[in-house]
């Protein structure tokens, strides 16, 4: 008689691993020459949203984010900081969900958002935006300030990036990278120069980075423990209240929002590209 060999066990497939949640995380770092840098690490399932501002680039018809944040944005909202220098000062140019305010020039670091919200930091015209890529809003500010994981060599004379109120090297300066796994990594101080920012989002993983906006007045982060949650001014000494862009602000900004796991091309402003 033939004895049938036992069947051999089968174990379970390992459930996935959920992922996780949206989120902010905020360190603070004191460089060797005593500037003290915020950096905030967007994590998890997030989208981004760039704002016009109410004077700058201005009131632009149909535009759906405008100078304040309200409704079901409001409701996913993690996080928002400030975009660039004024549009005059022709150091980049603008594009809002489908419309170009200012013209996108090759050579300039940008942050690009596609039409699902999410963001990527690359040289505009260096595989920027790659072929077929739908690009829905982009902001440009002066030529990269970290490339390859480094800074730059210009980074290192900050009299070429913007001019600072008094004309002191060390001012409010606030810079946005990108590290490998994608993640958008914001740096900011009140006092600092950009071989700071540089040098911070560098160590930290940027992988590319830009300079945004300076000086005390449009230098801000605030962010939320929680989606819709109430904002805390994040960057110390930061001039603006924690609800300036609720309330509404004069110039552009972008906001970070939480994004649902399942459906993570959710976007709170569902419309159409404009030609």
């Amino acid at each position: 008689m033939t004895r049938s060999s036992p069947s051999p066990s089968v174990s379970p497939s390992p459930s996935p691993r959920p992922p996780a949640p949206p989120r902010v995380s905020i360190i603070r770092v004191r460089t060797p020459d005593g500037a003290l840098v915020t950096v905030a690490t967007f994590l998890g399932p997030v989208r981004y949203v760039l704002h016009d501002g109410s004077g700058d680039p201005g009131p632009v018809a149909r535009f759906r984010a405008g100078p304040a944040v309200t409704g079901a944005e409001h409701s996913r909202l993690l996080a928002a900081f400030n975009g660039g220098f004024r549009l005059a000062a022709g150091v980049g140019g603008y594009m809002q969900e489908g419309r170009v305010i200012s013209p996108l020039r090759p050579g300039l670091a940008s942050l690009v958002i596609d039409r699902s919200g999410q963001a990527r930091i690359g040289v505009w015209g260096r595989g920027v935006p790659a072929p077929g890529e739908a690009v829905y809003s982009v902001r440009q500010n002066l030529p990269p300030l970290v490339l390859h994981g480094r800074p730059t060599a210009a980074a290192a004379d900050w009299g070429l990036w913007g001019a600072t109120l008094g004309g002191g090297a060390y001012v409010a300066r606030s810079a946005i990278g990108q590290d490998a796994a994608g993640d958008l990594i914001f740096a900011a101080s009140m006092s600092a120069v950009p071989a700071d920012l540089a040098s911070v989002l560098a160590s930290h993983g940027a992988r590319i980075a830009m300079e945004l906006d300076i000086n005390p007045a449009w230098v801000q982060l605030d962010v939320a423990h929680r989606p819709g949650g109430p904002l805390t001014a994040e960057i110390p000494g930061q001039a603006r209240p924690a609800d300036q862009y609720l309330v509404g602000w004069t110039r552009d900004f972008f906001t970070v929002l939480a994004a649902s796991a399942s459906s993570p091309a959710a976007s709170p402003f569902p419309t159409r590209l404009r030609s």
